[in-house]
């Protein structure tokens, strides 16, 4: 395989599915991303326990567009995942518990089949533990007590951090961690945004929603620095 199939990631902060934005945006951009007309998209919702209405609604969002939309469940009677994940053109991760979900994930077999997928040219994305997944490291709330890093799947450099602007607790916590040398720099990604990588190289941020932003977050001699991206609108 030459090195130009490898498939798009596309990482979004937090809404996404209508959200309360009430517009589809960020799902119309990731079908374009896709290198067929009615492509497949797979949804594995297994960081929320595969909540009924978070299925459903993935379903009613994105049976309105050009597209063949499945699910992948772990916990009633699973396919052959191997199958599903190498024949679908995008796979969409959703948001819960990413601690939980990179277990089942281990357990499967399904994060060796994500990365073979990408080689592949499939589109990877997802939303809050579907955006973290990706990275070497992700800022998670896995533990009721507290936000931790957790180890992910390193199939994007460094750390990433959703949800920068509706959970006031993140943003203290990137700083802190940067400050003690945990990590070297973050990018931290609003609700309402995404950052897009092809290649898994940086390409570009996209608001979905108004005013919304991804950030680069580092140490600068000591000093914190938030460098906000140039934001892409779709609205």
């Amino acid at each position: 395989m030459g090195h130009q199939s490898i498939g798009d990631i596309i990482v979004i902060g937090g809404g996404g599915l209508g959200g309360y934005s009430q517009n589809f945006f960020i799902e119309d951009y990731i079908l374009k991303q896709a290198r067929r007309d009615n492509p497949s998209i797979c949804f594995i919702p297994t960081a929320c326990a595969e909540n009924d209405a978070y299925i459903a609604r993935f379903f009613e969002v994105f049976s309105s567009f050009q597209c063949r939309p499945s699910v992948l469940r772990f916990f009633s009677r699973t396919p052959d995942v191997e199958s599903v994940i190498l024949n679908s053109d995008i796979i969409y991760v959703g948001g819960g518990n990413t601690k939980s979900m990179l277990a089942v994930f281990e357990t499967w077999g399904v994060d060796d089949l994500l990365k073979q997928a990408n080689q592949q040219g499939s589109v990877l994305t997802g939303v809050s533990a579907g955006m973290i997944c990706w990275y070497e490291q992700g800022i998670t709330d896995s533990y009721q007590d507290r936000m931790d890093i957790l180890p992910c799947l390193s199939m994007l450099p460094g750390c990433a951090c959703p949800h920068y602007d509706s959970e006031g607790d993140r943003q203290p916590l990137v700083h802190k961690l940067l400050q003690n040398d945990d990590i070297q720099e973050c990018i931290a990604v609003e609700d309402g945004a995404a950052v897009h990588y092809k290649e898994h190289q940086y390409y570009q941020s996209i608001a979905f929603q108004p005013n919304k932003n991804a950030y680069t977050v580092k140490l600068i001699n000591g000093n914190i620095s938030e460098e906000k991206h140039e934001m892409q609108s779709l609205y």
